[in-house]
């Protein structure tokens, strides 16, 4: 049986989640609005339709992915939902500084292979052998993660 100890939890901060969702749904409604009202060229119009439409769909799956949580095992980083996002000993490295590639509030991890292509939008996303953490999250709670996920990296590099 493998351990499933919870190191660290990660959740989207409820009113950054919120301000997110309708910062996005804004965008989306007014580029609707501005198609309807706004006389142009019916070719413009389409493009800012479909443009407002996508932009809705974006506000709707960023609401739904930050309803979940990211925990840290000591085998990995994973959703509640069950996905195994990156596993400890596939771990090159975890940048967490100022000038990091990494999402607000977050982190951005190394791996050593490549992985299949997700998105989480605000909560995670992967691309290649790098993962962002962060966005609408707690920055405290991230860089505990962080330093808790580079302590489970190094204790597996290390010789016994």
């Amino acid at each position: 049986m493998q351990d499933t100890e919870v190191l660290a939890v990660l959740r989207a901060s409820t009113p950054r989640r919120v301000l997110g969702v309708v910062a996005l749904g804004s965008l989306g409604l007014l580029m609707l609005y501005l198609a309807l009202v706004q006389p142009s060229a019916m070719v413009w119009q389409l493009v800012m339709v479909a443009l407002g439409a996508l932009i809705l769909f974006l506000a709707e799956r960023m609401w739904r992915a930050t309803s979940h949580t990211l925990e840290l095992t000591r085998e990995g980083l994973r959703s509640d939902d069950g996905v195994m996002i990156a596993r400890i000993a596939d771990l090159a490295s975890v940048e967490r500084g100022v000038f990091a590639f990494k999402p607000s509030n977050g982190f951005s991890i190394r791996l050593k292979t490549k992985a299949p292509a997700a998105w989480q939008p605000g909560l995670w996303w992967r691309v290649g052998r790098r993962i962002g953490v962060g966005g609408v999250t707690a920055s405290t709670n991230a860089k505990v993660m962080a330093e808790i996920m580079e302590d489970q990296m190094n204790r597996q590099a290390a010789p016994d």
